[in-house]
């Protein structure tokens, strides 16, 4: 029998610059930024307080037990959200699939809880002003909400979609931060083609917008400093990029068995034509003192792009496409110096007269979620025969040597495109997209 053959049925967005897809895709088209200054809590004091934030998301339209949203975090409403659109694009409704061969993947991130529910627990921890790591254990757990648990782990999004939709099919997580919400379509595509399912979720949601996590990445030093210029921060490689900006949303599809959506009836609007993972294994550079705790410790010596190379090398020999063959690239295009120079090389030796786009630059980092967004935009490019533009690139840097989109959106391209994301410790994925014939 010939393999089966696995398309996206449907698709939805729950994203910085707009909810469905055809906010989405006009905020795409009119190059509206969905970075400002942060408003889900106060960041003063803070360095870095700008962030990519969904306005406006009211959960509740798209949570038929209310009850649910005690035990979600937002991690999960968005995400639960998104399924819903996908769904409704699709026509998938309870009695429409076998419940039985309806499944999940979904990549999430580590999530954090929120601040307002950890005051109790910290408060009971202090001592005459300080910190007692002692009373953790006892007094701590004590001020803790026991159901609070359910809202943090980051299995709990895959499944209360799984809840919401009825799904009995297989259900995963994927947490590998950057690359989780293509490894998810992958994994979705595999368990089709397994035979284990005729309709699959996949994609990715995450929020990672408090303070305790913005205090982290502050630390950290690789985002933006450019505060007073919110919707110029990300600039996917151009020459003055000083850093990333992060944010949150939630991409879904709903990928099916060909067969089964033609079946009922189901509008294709893409095909998977392949997918594939690599790692790239890293060294340790020399050791570096480590001050906080006491120890020497050897730093990761930095990528060289040769997992992203092969991933983009398999993804294509799988798809059966030359690179000629391809519409556009969608970047990983994280605005940071190094990573773009490492992409930029890399698509530069294997894609070199492709165009790229790169749209981080509309809405930010959205970790385990922004693959499944990025995703969403090829796949309403090859829909429109229209690939938007990368915003704020508005000077080639000769170290990112790349036919970068922008200005206004590119018209004409050829139905394909490549998606590829990777990580700073060496995991890249890669999907190839067709449109629907």
């Amino acid at each position: 029998m010939p393999p089966i053959e696995v398309v996206v049925t449907g698709l939805g967005v729950v994203s910085p610059i707009g909810i469905g897809r055809e906010q989405f895709w006009n905020a795409l088209l009119e190059g509206q930024s969905g970075v400002a200054k942060i408003h889900l809590f106060d960041p003063s004091g803070l360095p870095v307080q700008i962030a990519a934030e969904v306005d406006d998301f009211d959960p509740k339209p798209y949570v038929a037990k209310r009850k649910s949203l005690k035990i979600m975090c937002r991690d999960a409403q968005l995400g639960v959200a998104a399924t819903v659109l996908a769904c409704r694009e699709a026509g998938i409704s309870p009695g429409q699939v076998d419940p039985n061969r309806f499944g999940v993947v979904l990549g999430a991130d580590r999530i954090c809880s929120a601040t307002e529910n950890s005051k109790a627990t910290y408060r009971a921890c202090m001592v005459d002003g300080r910190f007692d790591y002692q009373r953790w254990a006892t007094a701590g757990m004590d001020a803790t909400f026991p159901l609070d648990f359910l809202k943090v782990l980051p299995n709990m999004v895959a499944s209360h979609i799984s809840i919401v939709h009825d799904a009995r099919g297989p259900n995963n997580t994927i947490h590998q931060a950057g690359v989780s919400g293509l490894l998810a379509v992958g994994e979705a595509a595999r368990v089709i083609q397994r035979g284990v399912a005729d309709v699959m979720i996949a994609g990715g949601a995450s929020s990672e917008m408090n303070p305790f996590d913005c205090v982290r990445r502050c630390v950290m030093g690789f985002l933006s400093n450019r505060q007073g210029q919110p919707a110029a921060a990300m600039r996917p490689f151009d020459a003055h990029r000083d850093g990333q900006v992060w944010g949150e949303g939630a991409g879904a599809f709903i990928l099916e068995d060909r067969r089964h959506a033609e079946a009922r009836g189901a509008n294709v609007i893409a095909r998977l034509l392949s997918w594939a993972a690599t790692c790239e294994p890293q060294c340790r550079s020399a050791a570096v003192p480590a001050a906080q705790c006491g120890l020497e410790a050897r730093a990761p010596a930095p990528l060289q792009g040769t997992g992203l190379r092969r991933v983009i090398e398999l993804a294509l020999h799988q798809a059966g496409l030359e690179p000629n063959r391809l519409g556009h690239v969608n970047a990983h295009g994280l605005s940071t110096i190094h990573d773009d120079q490492i992409e930029a090389h890399a698509l530069h030796d294997l894609l070199p007269a492709v165009p790229v786009t790169a749209p981080k630059s509309y809405f930010g980092n959205l970790g385990a979620a922004g693959g499944a967004m990025e995703m969403a935009v090829s796949i309403l490019a090859l829909g429109a025969g229209l690939v938007p533009a990368t915003l704020n690139y508005e000077r080639p840097d000769p170290d990112c040597p790349l036919q970068v989109i922008h200005g206004q959106p590119l018209r004409g391209s050829a139905s394909s495109a490549l998606s590829v994301n990777f990580t700073s410790i060496g995991q890249a994925a890669a999907v190839v997209l067709a449109g629907p014939n």
